[in-house]
């Protein structure tokens, strides 16, 4: 295979192999070059601890077990390894036992799960909720769901790939907008009118931690009678007076008629929910597939997870460090110069350019330095900017985030002037 960097994830989908069972010829030539498995050692490398702002982990560069300033984690609020959240885990394991073992409408609903199901809705300020095992699962079956053949989902460029999947399981007409271009959600809109829309956008969008243009979206959605569903995965306990997510933010929960959040994030856990009026909660429990085919979330993990909440909402504290912390880390990779495109959250790219091979030596460098930030390559981000992603955690302490600006500076805005 000629100009093997060439090649990428996004060429080898259609598979034209006669064995059903085995991966296009040309990918497996691809994916065992040398280069290209270098490249994918950086991925699925294990922890050894939780998930803190310091960690170790055992490398697949050289097989060593490191001690690493952890960038990559979506543990934003700490709230995975708090002491009352492992408590509270603790307790539920000799009450309840490891897992439901039953879904949710046989016999995989326990009274936690009813307790934390009305936590959730009470604090979205709706009317009821539906509890998922995992976040892509909640994601793909409520739109799955909610949608038929025939409806239409409109849907932000960089919307998750679960949302994606769940208009595909739907049969609804899916048309994707331009990325928070108003002008853009406008024309698919108007070319749609009259027939039934849901509008699919996310609060933070994950890749490049900017926030929706809900506003503008609101009124667009308002004069087409579209209904509203926002993914709030990176945003929930995070954003808003109360923590309730971007919605609140800006002052527009009551527009919103579907919001969407995971468990395994800010809250630290696993899972995913979604929060609506009480009769489309109603109608999901009975055509929602990932809900009522799959086992209820565990016991342990739920009572883990109703501690969180707590935690996370007894006062300000944890949301207040989250933010110093990203205020802090953003001001000194700006004064290096850095491209961080347009953020507004605690998601933070660093974007490096059209190189993977220039994008995997620096992964490299940096994790050898005790950096444990990783590579975020095309397909999953544009070809022209591919990055590093940082998620800023409230457990960072301010010595750390200076350590990793050193390193970020000696490898990363070195290498970019090479």
């Amino acid at each position: 295979m000629d100009n093997i960097l060439s090649f990428s994830l996004a060429d080898f989908q259609y598979n034209d192999n006669p064995d059903v069972l085995a991966p296009p010829n040309d990918f497996e030539e691809w994916i065992n070059h040398p280069k290209i498995k270098a490249s994918f050692s950086f991925f699925e490398q294990q922890l050894l601890a939780a998930p803190r702002a310091s960690t170790e982990i055992l490398s697949n560069l050289d097989h060593k077990k490191r001690k690493v300033i952890n960038l990559t984690s979506y543990n934003y609020l700490g709230l995975s390894s708090h002491p009352e959240v492992i408590q509270a885990a603790c307790d539920a394991a000799r009450q309840y036992g490891l897992g439901a073992s039953g879904a949710p409408l046989l016999s995989g609903t326990f009274d936690l799960h009813v307790k934390f199901a009305k936590m959730l809705a009470d604090f979205k300020q709706k009317e009821d909720c539906l509890l998922y095992s995992s976040g892509l699962g909640g994601n793909m079956g409520a739109i799955q769901g909610i949608l038929r053949k025939g409806d239409v989902l409109v849907l932000d460029e960089k919307c998750h790939k679960s949302i994606v999947d769940g208009g595909t399981l739907s049969g609804a007409k899916m048309l994707f907008f331009e990325h928070n271009n108003i002008d853009s959600l406008v024309a698919m809109l108007e070319k749609n009118k009259g027939k039934r829309t849901l509008v699919a956008v996310e609060g933070v969008y994950s890749m490049d931690g900017d926030l929706v243009k809900l506003k503008e979206v609101v009124e667009v959605c308002d004069r087409y009678k579209a209904a509203i569903y926002i993914d709030e995965a990176h945003s929930t306990l995070m954003f808003g007076k109360n923590g309730r997510g971007v919605a609140e933010h800006f002052g527009l929960e009551h527009k919103v008629g579907v919001t969407f959040g995971t468990l395994s994030k800010s809250f630290g856990g696993v899972g995913g929910f979604i929060c609506s009026n009480a009769r489309l909660i109603r109608y999901l429990k009975c055509y929602s597939s990932p809900y009522h085919f799959s086992c209820a979330p565990s016991p342990i993990i739920i009572a883990g997870l109703i501690k969180a909440f707590e935690v996370a909402t007894r006062d300000s504290s944890l949301r207040d460090k989250l933010w110093e912390n990203t205020g802090y880390f953003k001001k000194q990779l700006l004064d290096l110069k850095l491209n961080l495109g347009g953020t507004e959250s605690q998601v933070i790219p660093i974007i490096i350019g059209s190189s993977g091979e220039k994008l995997f030596q620096m992964a490299m460098e940096l994790q050898k330095r005790g950096l444990f930030l990783q590579p975020v390559d095309f397909p999953a981000v544009p070809a022209n900017a591919r990055r590093f992603r940082i998620s800023v955690s409230s457990q960072l302490t301010k010595e750390e985030i200076d350590e990793a600006c050193n390193i970020i500076e000696d490898v990363i805005v070195k290498g970019l002037k090479n």
